[in-house]
């Protein structure tokens, strides 16, 4: 592509909640448009976990780049800040080599702070956040509810709850629309889909090792990392230790999942400019925008 052309190439966002069917659009309009793809996970970050953050498999990542994976060890600190800065620097670096980037994820605040332009500014504020910290789960809560705020996708952590705070006071230094040509696509899916496709993610976690995976994270890095704190690992140590039934992980997943689905779409929705459709209207609608840059 001509190089006075890699200016007009779009950035494309597909958004939507967990196993709304998102990566597997991308890969495929990626593989035929030319396109790299940057997750945007907040668990995806994490080396190591590839199964329990249902990371773009081997396969998949051979067919189109993927960036924004494997950036952090359990354990290690990565914020918004970090991921927006690493994801401008990806842009850019993918329209150079003439290719179309695709930011894909279900992580609002690290879609918010690309799309939004968020000012995170230098350093948190130590006193503001010592008083958080003083703070109870529920007190936070309360915090956030007074403050119309939506709760992270790990809530029951502590540690999100109050970052999910300060970052809404970042929130304030934004774009009220998205960045200039950017295009932003959410998947909108029923709830029977949605948890018919949460169940069989689940199913093909437990054949692809996700207990092997979680019982060498555990002994690797510990329990009480924070990555380790969410999602399905802490399900798997109790199965692991004979504490629960295979039986009731499946089905607290299906009500964890849900509900993460729910905070992801609570939080997505709050962007008006967003455009809903299913899969494959969502596939339609992008193809027909993609063709126009080939």
């Amino acid at each position: 592509m001509a190089a006075d052309n890699l200016g007009n190439l779009p950035l494309i966002v597909i958004v939507g909640p967990t196993a709304s069917g998102k990566t597997s659009l991308a890969i495929d309009l990626a593989e035929a448009y030319g396109g790299e793809i940057i997750c945007a996970d907040s668990r995806t970050i994490y080396r190591y976990m590839d199964i329990g953050t249902a990371k773009p498999t081997a396969d998949e990542q051979a067919r189109v780049p993927h960036w924004g994976i494997d950036l952090a060890d359990p354990g290690e600190s990565f914020s918004a800040a970090d991921f927006k800065q690493y994801a401008l620097q990806k842009i850019n670096e993918i329209r150079a080599r003439g290719h179309v980037p695709f930011l894909v994820g279900g992580t609002g605040l690290y879609i918010d702070s690309v799309v939004l332009d968020y000012n995170f500014g230098t350093k948190s504020d130590p006193v503001f956040r010592a008083k958080l910290e003083d703070q109870s789960l529920d007190e936070l809560y309360k915090y956030c509810y007074n403050n119309n705020m939506s709760l992270p996708e790990n809530y029951k952590n502590k540690r999100y709850v109050i970052r999910a705070i300060e970052g809404h006071n970042s929130d304030k230094k934004r774009r009220l629309t998205p960045i200039d040509n950017t295009i932003v696509v959410g998947i909108a899916t029923n709830k029977v889909t949605l948890q018919m496709r949460i169940a069989q993610r689940f199913e093909q976690m437990l054949e692809n090792g996700v207990v092997e995976e979680t019982t060498m994270l555990g002994k690797k890095y510990g329990w009480t990392v924070e990555a380790m704190k969410s999602n399905i690992y802490p399900l798997i140590r109790d199965y692991s230790d004979n504490k629960i039934s295979i039986d009731n992980v499946r089905k607290a997943i299906l009500t964890a999942d849900w509900h993460l689905a729910k905070r992801q779409l609570t939080w997505l929705r709050r962007n008006k400019f967003i455009q809903w459709f299913n899969l494959e209207e969502a596939r339609n609608y992008l193809s027909a925008q993609l063709a126009m840059h080939k």
